[in-house]
């Protein structure tokens, strides 16, 4: 039987999302230290984006605002796997570390666009 959701902390793509984020933050520790304000920054600020996003969204009171909160949050998450892929290439990260995130980050793609899809197809069959 599936339990109710009563906040977004409930929500299983926030819960993976937190973990992203201490994920990228234990990444970007390795990084060149002259990449603080630059690759770091914008990594930290794109993982902490996308599980703000779904949390912000969900506390909203209109299907439409949290539609577009979660697009936000795709769009947070495309750009992270931008500069994941920028700082391999740069040779900052190791392939395991890299696959791994790359892999929970897919994840939570495929499951944001399910989300807006299912709450897409709701608004649509109330019309």
């Amino acid at each position: 039987m599936s339990e109710k959701i009563q906040s977004h902390k409930d929500l299983i793509v926030w819960q993976k999302s937190v973990e992203l984020v201490l994920d990228v933050y234990r990444l970007t520790r390795q990084l060149p230290h002259d990449e603080l304000y630059g690759l770091v920054s914008q990594m930290r600020r794109s993982a902490v984006a996308i599980s703000s996003n779904i949390a912000e969204g969900y506390q909203r009171n209109h299907r439409k605002e949290y539609i577009q909160f979660l697009y936000i949050a795709k769009g947070s998450a495309s750009e992270l796997e931008t500069q994941l892929i920028i700082a391999k290439r740069l040779e900052f990260i190791v392939a395991a570390d890299y696959q791994r995130i790359d892999n929970l980050l897919t994840e939570i793609l495929k499951m944001l666009s399910a989300m807006i899809l299912r709450l897409q197809n709701k608004m649509d069959s109330k019309r």
